[in-house]
């Protein structure tokens, strides 16, 4: 980020976003827009006529919205923020390159304002970010301390009429908590002041380099809280400086479970909570369920230990959590008795995660996957085809449709088929079937009374649309 300006400069610039309803743009815009400034954007989705409301939501809380034809980009006093990854041929790129305009990252407008914070808080790890951002937030917010917060996904603790994509909250400048990306390498912007590492495996990068680049996230933060239950995690320990750690198995966890004290229910779940710094003990309720959300809780209650909140006030915000939009969410009931849940799960680490927690109770599982693009498909299908065959019962199904693609140049040779072939080799039962809508067709002509489905992807607003069609379907199909 070589001649970047200072955050207080930045903010008395205009910003243009390419992208700006896209999970990690809206929150940065959010915040930008929070603190004074001036924020207009565009967004292939609005222009598709994808997720409507969102858009409209926006343009309700004074944003202004572009076609994305380059029209919005009209000083090169404008700062344009798009993603590394958005093509040159872009109208806003090639508008923006004529002017002169400063073009940033989303990774770099948000490392700027997270490093020039009196203090940040980032969460890192493969998976389970943006859950533990979200308790971690609300712990913050519940006990006085007013973070602001950058996440990846809708906090439902934080969600008002006025504002319902809650992915962001403008608290103090002070205090800065983020959720921190490994998978494009700017997880190096960052110098936290507490750093969460919550589990290493593989996603979009090999472990050697997602080894390289946790241990010095770790170096870097003034203190650390890491996942002891975590094999690759807990063997960066002497990577970090001072340390908390957490877990729910591992005996010598600084946060820990008192063991025999988990009580699992399909919705919720409760535990005692053990601080051994002291040997104190906290009853926790949660009303997320989950094992890995028992350690998303942990962690969130370390990260906050190590900003200095006593164990005690963290465990009793917990109660208090609401959870976040598509990550274990249950859309509803249908009169039939099959539950359709929205899921954020993606790889194959997220994905073990909710199928564990739904084949912990009785039910058949109906799980549908659409994979969030033809690249990470390539990356980790062989991993995804283990998860689904060995999470999954005999009598369960999980149904592929082809990955989600909305342009641009990507080799488009391989897709779901590969996947489900591999399923099938090692003993499980998937299909694909190519197009989104027939697979919920078929999802509700084949559900039964007490299967649940869930519905996973990452990428694309328009699953939950997707999911609460199902649960439609199931309803008519009812009468």
């Amino acid at each position: 980020m070589t001649d970047m300006p200072s955050a207080k400069d930045l903010l008395a610039r205009p910003f243009f976003f390419c992208g700006i309803g896209g999970s990690g743009m809206l929150p940065l815009a959010q915040i930008l827009m929070g603190r004074g400034a001036e924020v207009a954007g565009s967004d292939r989705s609005r222009d598709q006529g994808r997720t409507p409301e969102k858009f409209a939501a926006l343009e309700a809380q004074d944003f202004t919205l572009f076609p994305q034809d380059g029209s919005g980009v009209v000083s090169k006093n404008q700062v344009l923020v798009a993603s590394a990854a958005v093509e040159d041929t872009v109208p806003e790129i090639r508008r923006a390159a004529e002017l002169g305009c400063l073009r940033m990252s989303r990774a770099e407008l948000n490392a700027t304002l997270f490093n020039t914070s009196g203090a940040g808080l980032a969460v890192a790890g493969t998976s389970g970010k943006s859950t533990v951002t979200g308790m971690l937030g609300w712990i913050l917010e519940a006990t006085g301390r007013q973070p602001t917060i950058m996440n990846g996904a809708v906090m439902k603790n934080f969600i008002t009429p006025e504002r319902p994509l809650a992915s962001a909250v403008v608290g103090s400048p002070s205090l800065y908590l983020s959720e921190v990306d490994e998978s494009d390498g700017s997880i190096a912007l960052y110098c936290p002041a507490v750093g969460v590492l919550l589990n290493v495996s593989l996603d979009h990068k090999s472990m050697e380099e997602l080894r390289e680049l946790f241990g010095d996230f770790l170096e870097r933060s003034e203190i650390a809280a890491i996942n002891a239950d975590d094999a690759e995690a807990l063997a960066m320990l002497a990577r970090a400086g001072e340390a908390i750690t957490f877990g729910i198995t591992h005996g010598d966890a600084t946060i820990g479970v008192v063991p025999g004290s988990i009580l699992d229910e399909p919705t919720r779940q409760s535990a005692t909570v053990i601080d051994r710094r002291d040997g104190s003990e906290y009853p926790l309720s949660l009303a997320v369920p989950g094992r890995h959300n028992l350690s998303n809780a942990l962690a969130a209650i370390a990260g906050a230990a190590a900003a200095g909140v006593p164990v005690a006030e963290a465990v009793a915000a917990l109660a208090g959590y609401k959870g976040l939009a598509r990550r274990f969410d249950i859309i509803g009931i249908a009169s039939s008795g099959v539950t359709v849940t929205d899921d954020f799960g993606h790889n194959p680490e997220k994905c073990a995660a909710t199928l564990r927690t739904l084949k912990a109770h009785p039910g058949r599982v109906i799980a549908f996957f659409q994979p969030h693009g033809y690249g990470p498909l390539r990356q980790m299908g062989h991993e995804l085809a283990e998860t689904f065959a060995r999470e999954l019962g005999p009598d369960d199904i999980t149904i592929f449709c082809d990955p989600v693609y909305f342009g641009g140049t990507v080799d488009r040779s391989e897709g779901s088929e590969r996947i489900v072939k591999l399923i099938n080799e090692v003993g499980g039962q998937a299909i694909h079937i190519p197009e989104r809508e027939r697979c919920g067709e078929h999802i509700a002509k084949i559900a039964l009374p007490g299967d649940r489905v869930v519905v996973m992807g990452a990428r694309d607003d328009t699953l939950t649309t997707f999911a609460r069609s199902i649960l439609d379907q199931l309803e008519r199909k009812k009468r």
